[in-house]
Formats: structure tokens, sequence, C-alpha cells
């Protein structure tokens, strides 16, 4: 449910903009493959820490074609360093063998075709749709699900039902409001300690947590 008035609203969306003008994903890639992977890799795993594990990975399998024939164990141990890698690894050869075999070599460039490979969720596929193919979407990880409740924008209990609220109170801008909600989230309105005190949104922040801002 969507929990502000329109005015208000307005006013979140006209910061958001003007503060991220250019707000794009801190994940390195150079095809739609590597930004697959990436943000496959980034469930539950820093950008960083990604940007970290990529460059080996990609130099080894620089290709779907070539993911597909990784053995699982090769895998794990380019990816150990990310969170629940185990999984990760058995997600991204299944991934890549379906592309190779069901889609030709080909990624699916549709959102319900993506959620369809091993791994790869409504979050991830909006993910991958947002950034590469820059279509009207929402995605909702910990940092937009985080913000959208602090700022009253929804009070549903799933990312999924969060980003229809999102969905329903922005209606579009939704690519550039995704990127400048995760930095937002990242940088200052952080799970802890959030930096209330330079908070561009503080007068429109909903949140009983929020703290006093400094004189």
């Amino acid at each position: 449910m969507v929990l502000r008035d329109q005015r208000s609203i307005e006013k979140i969306k006209k910061r958001l903009l003007e503060h991220y003008p250019d707000a794009q994903t801190e994940l390195q890639y150079n095809s739609l493959y590597e930004l697959l992977v990436a943000v496959m890799l980034s469930a539950q795993c820093t950008d960083k820490r990604v940007n970290i594990i990529t460059p080996k990975f990609f130099k080894k399998y620089p290709t779907i074609e070539a993911l597909s024939n990784a053995t699982l164990d090769e895998v794990k141990e380019l990816i150990k360093s990310c969170s629940f890698f185990n999984n990760k690894a058995k997600n991204l050869v299944a991934m890549a063998k379906m592309v190779v075999e069901k889609y030709n070599g080909k990624i699916p460039e549709d959102e319900k075709e993506l959620v369809k490979l091993p791994g790869v969720g409504r979050k991830t596929a909006n993910v991958v749709m947002i950034e590469y193919f820059h279509k009207n979407l929402m995605a909702v990880d910990t940092h937009v699900f985080r913000v959208a409740h602090r700022l009253g924008l929804s009070d549903a209990t799933t990312p999924e039902k969060t980003e229809e609220d999102l969905v329903r109170a922005f209606k579009d801008d939704l690519p550039a409001l995704h990127q400048a909600m995760v930095l937002f989230g990242r940088y200052v309105c952080t799970a802890k300690n959030p930096k209330c005190d330079e908070c561009f949104l503080y007068d429109l922040c909903e949140w009983e947590g929020k703290r006093a801002k400094k004189a």
C-alpha cells in the first residue's frame, strides 16, 4: 500500500533524480552475459566484492558457451569469496547450459523468459532489464526495500509487493529511480548509522528511528 500523497511522492521523486542524475549500477560489465553473471553474483554480496571476482571469472569464461562447459569445482574456486558461492556456482553453470541448449546461446531479452533461467529471480531479471535495456521497471533489493519503507512509500512485507507499490507511486522514470534509491540506501540511508544529518530527504522521511538533524 502506498502511504504517501501524490504531492509528497513527486517531491521525493524530484529530489532523487536531482541528486543522482547519472545513477547507474556499480557492477562492472561489458556485455549482457557479463551483466547477468555479475547481478547473479551480487545477491547478498557487495558490488565491490563482485567487481573483484569477475575479471578472473570472465577471463576464464569469456562467453556463455565457455561457462556452460565449466566444471562446478572450477567455478566454485573462482567465486569462493562471494556469499553463498556453492549455490551460485550451481546456478551459474545451469543457467549457461540452459541458455545454450534452449535459447541457442542467446540470453533472453525479456524478463518473463529471464526468470525461467536457474538462479534468476524477479529482482535479478528486472535489474538486467533496467540496466541493459532501460526498461521502465523497478527492482527491489535490500536498499530499495529499506528506503521505500522509511520514506513511507510502502508498508508491504515482501519485495514483490514493495515493487508494486513503487511502480504505482512513481509510474515513470523507474530505471533512474531504482538506481538512485540503491545509491541513496547504500551511502546515505544505510541500515545502521544512517547519515540523517546529510540527508536531502530528511524532511520527507517518516521513519520513527531517524536521528535528529544537526543544526
